[in-house]
């Protein structure tokens, strides 16, 4: 049967769908990963163009930011930016740890990121409680709002990818050779706390 079906089709002949061809030396997985977060910062940067249009363009505009009586709470917001900006090192430590095996580093980094995370979004949503004003209290409000709650949204989908990762890591699902589900969320992580240094820096600082 064997001798008859290779003279058919041929000793070498594979079975099933063919490999995919890949032209990039970027992994796809990886690459894909890349793409979502560009289309993320376009996002961002809608959001960024209603507040410059708010804070500068208009000719409306207050003189000050925020307006009087407002005012930001700039020093709770810089420490939850150092929560924040710590959390990608232990991310960072964890990615490394797997990658050499060392499983004990990694699951302390994971759930030492995933603790940092919440504490971040956390003090977020206390901010928000007391920050003294709401999206009705004018245009400089609904893009505070807009702009960091945007950010928040990401921080939690952030968290629940941790999450997923730290559970599957205290299952033994990673190793050094296949770390790839580390290394996506960390990815999607940095690029969180970036967009926070650049939120942060914009609407609290400038």
């Amino acid at each position: 049967m064997s001798t008859h079906a290779e003279a058919l089709h041929g000793p070498d002949e594979q079975h099933g769908p063919p490999t995919a061809n890949q032209s990039s030396r970027v992994d796809a997985r990886t690459l894909g990963m890349l793409l979502f977060i560009g289309s993320e910062i376009m996002l961002f940067g809608s959001f960024f163009a209603a507040y410059f249009f708010v804070r500068v363009v208009n000719p409306s505009a207050p003189s000050t930011w925020p307006p009087p009586p407002y005012e930001f709470p700039v020093f709770v917001a810089g420490v939850n930016t150092c929560i924040l900006v710590t959390s990608s090192f232990t991310m960072h430590w964890a990615l490394q740890s797997i990658k050499r095996g060392q499983r004990n580093a990694f699951l302390a980094g994971m759930v030492l990121t995933f603790l940092m995370g919440l504490a971040f979004l956390c003090t977020q949503a206390i901010e928000y409680l007391n920050v003294g004003f709401n999206t009705g209290s004018g245009a400089f409000a609904s893009v505070f709002f807009g702009l960091t709650g945007l950010h928040g949204a990401h921080v939690a989908v952030g968290l629940s990818l941790l999450l997923m990762v730290t559970i599957r890591g205290f299952r033994g699902h990673y190793s050094p050779e296949h770390h790839h589900g580390v290394e996506l969320p960390g990815i999607y992580w940095h690029f969180v706390d970036v967009m926070w240094i650049v939120v942060y820096s914009t609407v609290y600082l400038l």
